[in-house]
């Protein structure tokens, strides 16, 4: 049985998306946009909870919360995020683990449920991840789950107020055929 599983936030995981949110913002914040202080605040969770709710409805976005199975606890988040239909079938992959869980291979676990969501459920036929190098923990998990790389964008995102090379990283089903 796998530890962890993947879900929906609902509203009532509000209070619990934020208490992760707080209690992990410095650890987060090397790896992360820019973050505005009302991201923080209850307010500013709904709202991402309703943009989120509108991806889902337009299938332009799935996002999920990362819950340990024996207590139901959120413990990350997980997104597939600029769902493209048509030739393209595709999608950005985006995730983060509270801190105190991480070295424990949740992560990794978390993205191939998310990987079986996006082949699956959601159609799609390619992934795709960047990463900037220092991450090394995000570059394991992703090369655990079978992704290629592709090469390295040069400043590609801007993260924590600085532009950020990154590694790009794929998944399709032609790949994940093969390493089954």
């Amino acid at each position: 049985m796998s530890d962890v599983h993947l879900r929906r936030l609902k509203a009532g995981d509000a209070t619990a998306l934020l208490e992760l949110r707080r209690r992990n913002r410095a650890f987060f914040e090397p790896f992360e946009p820019i973050r505005a202080d009302r991201e923080f605040t209850p307010a500013g969770i709904r709202d991402m909870l309703d943009q989120e709710e509108l991806h889902w409805a337009q299938g332009s976005g799935y996002g999920f919360g990362i819950f340990l199975r024996d207590r139901e606890k959120l413990v990350g988040r997980i997104n597939l995020s600029n769902v493209v239909r048509g030739a393209w079938e595709s999608c950005t992959v985006g995730y983060y683990m509270d801190e105190a869980e991480g070295g424990r291979g949740l992560m990794t676990e978390a993205l191939g449920l998310a990987v079986d969501f996006a082949f699956g459920q959601a159609g799609l036929h390619r992934i795709q991840a960047a990463v900037m190098p220092r991450n090394r923990a995000s570059i394991r998990v992703i090369e655990k789950n079978g992704f290629q790389y592709e090469g390295l964008a040069e400043y590609y995102l801007k993260i924590n107020g600085i532009w950020e090379h990154h590694r790009i990283y794929s998944l399709t089903r032609e790949h994940l055929v093969r390493s089954t």
